[in-house]
């Protein structure tokens, strides 16, 4: 995985800027509860909801388990179709592939499917460095694009923004991308979405070479899909004569029966629909003048970490994601903060594990995001492939505490010690050592009790980090033990 946002602090840091912004809670507040509430109404239609959602869960640990073999079989199946398959092991290497075929077509202009996985491996910039301009056709995407920004959803990329911004932005920007926004926009839905419109359909008239992601790869025929709400996706697979698709790959499933059960909990999970607007599936390449389609199809497969995750027994779990967004949605942390903070293309809850196993705990971000949780468990409760994101949080938080990366000495593995955990280090042993003591540990709360009227509101050092934004409780007069003993278990309070 490519690095962080350039710029971007721990989260902690950027975290504490973002709550004090009312205008981005605002806006995150309303989408994420809106999101939500029509969620848990599609959901509650289906008698069969928590059954689907096992399948789920067993159709992606059976493919993990099996990736080997199931991504050699979709590279049989693509190849046989007419297309071409690359691996790529890092972003760097996928950037150079995709940007050597865009060259080899003679283009310097690309349209793209909304992709996480382009964003992860910052293709937009690397094609630019090459003289090629790629230009996004999702609204939201396009939102971001002209706004010079950065995402903060995985659905909804621009959900920090609100209308009136958008129409700033397009009345601002989109001259100097293409067609520009009409005379006198209002901040109207249905005005701001015929600007966007009217400016792309030149793009897609014009682009000879189209970029994808995919929502799944069928191993057994070597179908990509790619499910979208906007009709833009089945453009840019349709018109251009050159596709090139970058794909994770943790994206395939074996069979095409397995998509019966993807394709009912993703559009219900995401945009609270019973089906996808569009649902776009291609097989390979199409000849000239006899259907839509790519002339000339590539399938990049990217790694980027995901191996890597694979091999980590309690993490890899993460690698069942379908991108569906409904944990942040539901996350209180997500819905103070906003996506910027995770300083990933994944934010939220699913971003907090995903981003620091694909691209490692070193740094100070990737080491801080498994720490942005309350661990409420409202994630694991809404994934439609059953991930425990909680239990990944606290497995990660183990390895940060533990150590850092491991690397190797000669035939050796060596755990790198952990940075800035010392304190919290201490306090465990500490922990440890009075919570095996009854003794010492009742001691330990007498004292506690005695002294309460002299007990500060906030913790010292390292601590104040956690009581900058909230008083500690209050101790009780008595500790619980005392009060037991004293009340004969409350039989003496009636």
């Amino acid at each position: 995985m490519s690095g962080t946002f350039v710029g971007m602090p721990a989260f902690p840091a950027a975290a504490h800027e973002a709550v004090r912004n009312p205008t981005l809670r605002g806006n995150l507040r309303h989408a994420t509860h809106t999101i939500r509430a029509k969620r848990a109404k599609a959901v509650a239609e289906l008698a069969d909801w928590a059954e689907l959602r096992e399948a789920g869960r067993r159709i992606k640990d059976h493919t993990l388990r099996h990736l080997d073999r199931y991504l050699v079989q979709l590279e049989e199946a693509v190849t046989a179709a007419g297309g071409t398959v690359h691996w790529a092991a890092d972003a760097d290497e996928a950037n150079r592939i995709v940007a050597g075929l865009v060259k080899a077509t003679g283009e310097t202009e690309v349209v793209k499917v909304k992709s996480m996985a382009t964003q992860e491996i910052g293709l937009n910039e690397a094609l630019l460095a090459e003289g090629i301009h790629a230009y996004e056709t999702d609204l939201a995407e396009l939102i971001v694009q002209l706004g010079d920004d950065r995402p903060s959803h995985i659905l909804v990329p621009a959900i920090h923004r609100n209308r009136g911004e958008i129409r700033e932005i397009f009345t601002r920007e989109m001259g100097e991308w293409g067609r520009p926004a009409p005379e006198g926009l209002t901040d109207t839905p249905a005005e701001l979405a015929e600007a966007a419109r009217l400016h792309l359909r030149e793009k897609f008239l014009r682009a000879k070479v189209g970029i994808s992601g995919a929502n799944f790869m069928v191993a057994e025929t070597g179908t990509l899909v790619v499910v979208e709400s906007e009709g833009n996706g089945r453009m840019c697979l349709t018109l251009p004569e050159t596709l090139i698709s970058v794909v994770g790959i943790e994206k395939v499933v074996p069979t095409w029966r397995d998509l019966e059960v993807f394709l009912q909990t993703l559009p219900r999970s995401s945009t609270a629909e019973r089906m996808n607007p569009y649902t776009s599936m291609w097989t390979g390449t199409t000849d000239a003048g006899t259907a839509d389609g790519p002339r000339v199809f590539h399938l990049v497969l990217l790694d980027n970490g995901r191996t890597d995750t694979l091999a980590d027994d309690v993490g890899r779990q993460a690698l069942r994601c379908i991108r569906c967004s409904a944990c942040l949605n539901v996350c209180p942390v997500y819905e103070r903060a906003g996506g910027h903070a995770y300083g990933s293309v994944y934010p939220g809850p699913i971003g907090a594990i995903l981003s620091p196993q694909l691209r490692g705990t070193a740094s100070e971000i990737d080491a801080s995001l498994p720490y942005a949780s309350s661990l409420c468990g409202a994630c694991y409760e809404v994934c439609p492939v059953a991930i425990d994101i909680p239990e990944v949080l606290v497995h990660l938080r183990e390895r940060v505490v533990q150590g850092g990366p491991v690397t190797r000495e000669g035939n050796k593995a060596v755990l790198k010690p952990a940075k800035g955990h010392a304190a919290e280090r201490a306090a465990m042993r500490a922990a440890l050592w009075a919570l095996t003591r009854p003794g010492a540990l009742r001691t330990g709360q007498r004292l506690v009790s005695r002294t309460r009227r002299f007990h500060p509101r906030t913790l010292p050092g390292p601590g104040r980090a956690w009581s900058d934004s909230r008083d500690l409780p209050p101790v009780p007069a008595e500790p619980f033990r005392d009060w037991w003993r004293r009340t004969d278990g409350g039989r003496d309070t009636k």
